[in-house]
Parts: C-alpha cells; sequence; structure tokens
C-alpha cells in the first residue's frame, strides 16, 4: 500500500500521534514508507464500525452487473461474511489450517455490539485513498453496468429504509504503534474511555477475547502430504468444457485449479508442493459448493464455493517467497491476503464485483480486503499489511519477507474484542484444535513492544 505525505495529511485516515508510523520511517522509490525495523505482530484494533457497501444483485454473461446498496454491523463486519484465502507467486505454499469455536463455544460468534466497520477493494494493486463519507439512505441506491454505461437509481421496491444503523458520521481510523500497546475491552467504544466494570489493560483484554473457547479445525491443507480437506483450491482459470467459464466480457471465472496451480481442471485436486510463479494466484475456498442461491448472486457457469464465515475464526498458514531476481513490473511480488468471498464468485478481476465500489462509488466501501503478508515492489524483502475498507489504513511497520526458510503466520480475527491481530508465529504443531491457552498466545502482545504494531480504528 503507498502511503505519501499529501495522503496522510489529506485522506481518509488520520494519524494520531507522529510516532504511529514511526518517525523516522524511510521513503522508496515509488512512495511506500517503512519504518526501520521489522515487526513480528500488526494488530488491528477498534473494529466495530458499521458502514455499507456495493453488492452485486445480479449479473449475467452479456455483461449486465445490478448492484445494490448492503449495510453492515458487528464487532468483525463485514469480515464476518465468508472469506476466501488468495495467494500470489513467486510463493512454496507448505499448510494451511482453518479454525473455528466448537459448536460448544458458537456464543463467541454472537455480535457484542451493534457496530462494526467494513473495507476493501480488489487486488490490483490500484490502492487508492480518499474521503469517504457514508450518508444514511431513505431508499436502496442500485447501480446497473449496461451496454458499458453505468446506471445508478433509488429502489424503493425493496421496502423502503436501509437497516438502521448510524451511517452519517464515518469512523476515521487512528494508527498508533504505542509505547505500552493496549487492545480495546470487548464493550468499549473504540477511542472512547473504558467504563468502571471495563478492562483497558492488554492483560485483561487479551484474557476475556477467548476466555474458555476451545476452537476446532475445520480446513486443512499439508503440501508434504498431499493432502487437502474441508477446503479447495481455485483460480481465474474458468475454462469452457473443463470447469468454470470464459468469454470476452468478464474473462475467466473460478474454476478449478490443476495440481501445478496454472490451469483448469475439471474436478478439485491437491495443489503439489511447489513454486508458484510471479503471474500464479491460488484462491482457497472451503468445500462447501454454493446452492440455490445461498452464496447471493454469482456469474453464471462459474464455479462456486462458500469462503470461511463467522466473526470468530482463525487462519494459520506457512509459507516461503523466494526471491527470483526478476525486476519487471509485477513479477516477484508475491503476497498472501484475504478478501470477502463474494468477490471472486462475480469476477475479482471485473467491475463487477463488490470490491468495486471502491472506484464506481466513492461514498462508500467495498466488501472488503485484508492485505496480511504483502510485497510491494518488484524484489522487495519488506513486507506491509493493510486494511481495507471505506475507513480503512496500514502502517509503516512491515514483516520481513521469509525468503529462504518458511514462516508461520496467524491470523486471528476475535469478535470479542473486535480486534484481528497477525502475529509469525516461532512453531505450530497443525492440531486438530486448538485450546484458549494457544489462542490467547497467537493475539496477546509481544513483550518487546518494538515488535508489535498496534492499530486502532476509533469513532
Amino acid at each position: 500500500m503507498k502511503y505519501t505525505a499529501a495522503l496522510l495529511a489529506g485522506g481518509a485516515a488520520s494519524v494520531a500521534h507522529a510516532s504511529a508510523f514511526c518517525a523516522n520511517a524511510v521513503q522508496d522509490t515509488i512512495g511506500n514508507y517503512y519504518c526501520p525495523g521489522a515487526v513480528a505482530q500488526i494488530k488491528y484494533t477498534g473494529l466495530d464500525i458499521p458502514g455499507k457497501y456495493r453488492k452485486v444483485a445480479s449479473m449475467d454473461n452479456s455483461g449486465l452487473c445490478i448492484f445494490e446498496d448492503q449495510t453492515y454491523s458487528g464487532p468483525i463486519a463485514p469480515y464476518d461474511e465468508d472469506l476466501s484465502l488468495q495467494f500470489r507467486g513467486p510463493m512454496v505454499l507448505s499448510n494451511v489450517a482453518v479454525y473455528h469455536p466448537t459448536s460448544s463455544n458458537s456464543k463467541r460468534n454472537t455480535p457484542r455490539t451493534s457496530q462494526s466497520k467494513r473495507h476493501g477493494h480488489q487486488h490490483k494493486h490500484l490502492h487508492k485513498k480518499h474521503d469517504q463519507h457514508i450518508e444514511e439512505k431513505r431508499a436502496d441506491m442500485v447501480t446497473a453496468v449496461i451496454d458499458g454505461i453505468t446506471q445508478t437509481w433509488e429502489n424503493d421496491w425493496f421496502g423502503g429504509a436501509a437497516t438502521s444503523t448510524n451511517l452519517d458520521q464515518p469512523s476515521i481510523p487512528t494508527t498508533e504503534a504505542a509505547a505500552t500497546p493496549t487492545v480495546a475491552a470487548a464493550e468499549t467504544t473504540p477511542g472512547a474511555q473504558p467504563s468502571s466494570s471495563q478492562s483497558s489493560s492488554s492483560d485483561a483484554s487479551n484474557t476475556q477475547a477467548t476466555e474458555a473457547s476451545d476452537f476446532e479445525r475445520t480446513a486443512y491443507y499439508c503440501a508434504q502430504d498431499g493432502t487437502a480437506d474441508g477446503l479447495v483450491f481455485l483460480a481465474n482459470v474458468g475454462t469452457d468444457g473443463v470447469s468454470g467459464t470464459f468469454d470476452n466480457v468478464w474473462g475467466s471465472s473460478l474454476g478449478y485449479v490443476d495440481e501445478n496451480g496454472a490451469a483448469a481442471a475439471s474436478s478439485p485436486t491437491v495443489l503439489q508442493k511447489r513454486q508458484l510463479a510471479s503471474n500464479q494466484e491460488i484462491a482457497i475456498y472451503s468445500d462447501k459448493e454454493c446452492t440455490n442461491g445461498d452464496c447471493g448472486a454469482t456469474r453464471p457457469k462459474s464455479v462456486a464455493y462458500k469462503g470461511f464465515a463467522g466473526a470468530t475464526k482463525i487462519f494459520v498458514v506457512e509459507f516461503t517467497m523466494p526471491d527470483t531476481g526478476e525486476t519487471a513490473d509485477g513479477k516477484n511480488m508475491p503476497a498472501f491476503w484475504i478478501n470477502n468471498g463474494a468477490i471472486g464468485r462475480t469476477g475479482q478481476y471485473t467491475s463487477c464485483n463488490c470490491w468495486a465500489g471502491d472506484n464506481e462509488s466513492p461514498l462508500q466501501g467495498s466488501c472488503g480486503e485484508f492485505d496480511v503478508v504483502e510485497i510491494l515492489t518488484p524484489g522487495e524483502t519488506r513486507a506491509k499489511s493493510t486494511f481495507h475498507f471505506a475507513a480503512g489504513t496500514g502502517d509503516s511497520h512491515y514483516f520481513d519477507r521469509p525468503v529462504n526458510a518458511p514462516m508461520t503466520v496467524a491470523v486471528v480475527f476475535d469478535a470479542a474484542s473486535s480486534t484481528v491481530s497477525i502475529k509469525f508465529l516461532d512453531s505450530f504443531d497443525w492440531s486438530t484444535s486448538l485450546t484458549s491457552d494457544q489462542v490467547n498466545a497467537m493475539i496477546s502482545d509481544e513483550s518487546d513492544v518494538s515488535k508489535l504494531s498496534l492499530m486502532t480504528f476509533g469513532r
């Protein structure tokens, strides 16, 4: 993600303190800022920000794409919707595990606040920031792309007012790399002082975030063993007669990808342990197919699967990002990011997806993209992270790119604290379940505060 001085001063993101982006950050030749040293953890807090995005209501392969407004709220929204895991080479993907609260602990998925946040845009590295003001509408706004022309109108047919959430004053995130990092308490309004019954200490909030909770593994991939359970490998390789579809309007849809990650396959295939090339992207969805419209609008003839839903969920991924020496634009820029699952089901690199609202309607956010570990220029060894939504942000801290040895990273979406944590793990056993203590370790602050970047989305 690109951050220039002008952008920080006038864009959607605001900085609470000069130290938020580190006072001695260095700018590269294309405008990205980097702090002097790598971190081991980045934590996003205060994510209970309500908003809306442009949802695809229907589409066809002739070029018709109709949108409608979708409001959201909740402690982690819109990331409580189903998500897909996205990977771009050069990369060797070794292990993937997805964990959800056990059925006895399903209460963790119940929102504790009526507020939430939403962000996102498509992963084309066309990351743009702008002032975004979300206004409450008394009628749904519908946008359609018809014969290449975008048309917008108010749709009263659906029955009047949108969901009652206060969207008049959008939340503006602030970014802090605090000397003594704290995590927002579960029911504390971000930016406000906690009440006497609430704790703002990192120890207290980390404990309450996963108290008395256990997690079960719901999806797993091991490249070494050639095994995959609970997930499917897809890519934008749709080919008529194999899987998915292709046309000159929307290009290739999602399709099953072969074991090399390069071409369409006729059925689900387990990805081999190999190095994905710079131009290869893989999407991992759950193994639950979309049926009877239960995934919303999908592209006709596309392969369509559900992603990984739930307000609280954990993704643990092990990978290497080798340096191929390529220097051409778009090459040697590996990335691991997370999309709203609906993006790929309609068209990841088309104008007909819920990410597209970022460009088509600048007064709204879009449905969600989270860059977990991303290289922004060819051959760069510093990997950034950015949260995208109507008031999304990132900062100048970075992770070391795992060029020669695998990295294991845990991404924990925790509804109880409205927090998402990215943390490098020294070790992980890929077990079929996790205890509360193990999850607490994944989200607890690093003892060395220089290794922690804490970003708070305040009101």
